[in-house]
């Protein structure tokens, strides 16, 4: 992983911040937001004290420097709309691309690489359990092959699958299938498409869906190794056997690939919803491989299993990218934290209804 990252000492000088409060995490955020600026922080919705809550765990401060990399945790009630600080997640120091899932009433928080003042990188094999009606943390079964900026996901109130993800020096098709009745992991079949990070995905009844994401071409060395992958891929689970998934390849959704986008399964609509990311994939600083300054799409677009097909939905209000997951409750839409289109991190949460797409829309932006 030393090589996702060009310039880690220099990235404060390229962060590129806007100055607003938001932003930087300086100046007192408003009441629902996070109280202090985090991007590629992995996130999770639960029922906490008061009622739905969203959960934030991990990630990158407003600096995007080594010294920023955090292990800070959120939890965001939504009915009151209020976020507080809770304990930190016991690592002993922070944690990029780890990602969060919500299994019976427990958030699992699984995973990430920290960086060392060097630069260097290891992916780390801790799970953590969180009560969110106590705040209590567990630590569980370590992962077998740690991974980061992969793809978990819930099946059956029991599962959780870890999909693809890097591990220290590149990218694996492992699928790492946890059982919290056991507290025990194992593998599952492994992805067909090609080894990705930053990828998305959800899950709706036992049909996985994971698109995009960043793949590693071998024979090409430096920065430039690192190219968008437009393959999307569905999973279905074997209902008599947890650890069989039959993988195809289904159409790629319309646009440029993405990366890092917030994604998240919606039962109600039967589709996996992706939104934000970025056609350009970034170091953590917000600078694309290339060299270019990424980007953000405002683009929402929803895969859906019944008819094997994509569907649009309106843009967000405001693009942004470095996600690990889109929560969702009720007929809205969350996004908390992330970059926005200055590469700032910012402490916001996003909060839209997902609003499909007519036919004469779609003709109408044509013309």
């Amino acid at each position: 992983m030393f090589t996702r990252i060009i310039a880690i000492v220099a990235a404060t000088l390229l962060c590129g911040c806007s100055g607003l409060a938001t932003s930087t995490g300086d100046a007192a955020p408003t009441p629902f937001s996070l109280p202090a600026a985090h991007s590629n922080n992995a996130v999770a919705i639960a029922q906490g004290t008061n009622g739905p809550t969203l959960f934030s765990f991990n990630g990158l401060r407003g600096g995007k420097s080594h010294a920023d990399i955090s292990n800070a945790a959120f939890a965001c009630a939504i009915m009151a709309r209020r976020c507080d600080a809770i304990d930190d997640v016991p690592v002993p120091q922070g944690r990029l691309a780890s990602v969060a899932v919500t299994l019976g009433l427990h958030i699992y928080v699984i995973g990430g690489y920290s960086v060392a003042k060097d630069g260097s990188e290891i992916s780390e094999p801790e799970m953590h359990r969180l009560d969110p009606l106590t705040g209590d943390y567990e630590r569980m079964a370590d992962m077998p092959v740690p991974v980061d900026d992969a793809v978990a996901v819930a099946y059956k109130d029991r599962y959780i699958y870890l999909i693809s993800g890097w591990h220290d020096k590149g990218n694996v098709v492992l699928v790492q299938l946890y059982d919290s009745k056991n507290d025990s992991w194992s593998r599952a079949s492994d992805f067909l498409g090609p080894a990705v990070f930053g990828h998305a995905g959800g899950i709706i009844g036992g049909s996985i869906l994971i698109a995009d994401g960043v793949k590693i071409l071998p024979e090409i060395e430096g920065a430039a190794r690192f190219v968008p992958s437009n393959d999307v891929w569905r999973g279905d689970i074997d209902p008599a056997n947890p650890a069989r998934i039959v993988w195809r390849k289904v159409k790629p959704h319309p646009g440029a690939p993405l990366y890092r986008m917030a994604a998240a399964g919606s039962a109600s609509r039967g589709q996996v919803i992706f939104a934000g990311g970025s056609d350009n994939p970034y170091n953590f600083d917000g600078i694309g491989y290339d060299g270019t300054p990424s980007a953000p799409s405002p683009a929402i677009f929803g895969y859906d299993f019944a008819s094997d097909s994509w569907r649009a939905y309106a843009a967000m209000p405001t693009a942004s990218m470095d996600h690990r997951g889109l929560l969702l409750s009720g007929d809205k839409a969350y996004i908390v934290g992330g970059m926005d289109g200055e590469r700032s991190v910012i402490a916001d949460i996003a909060k839209f209804t997902l609003t499909p797409v007519t036919a004469n829309e779609k003709a109408k932006n044509k013309d």
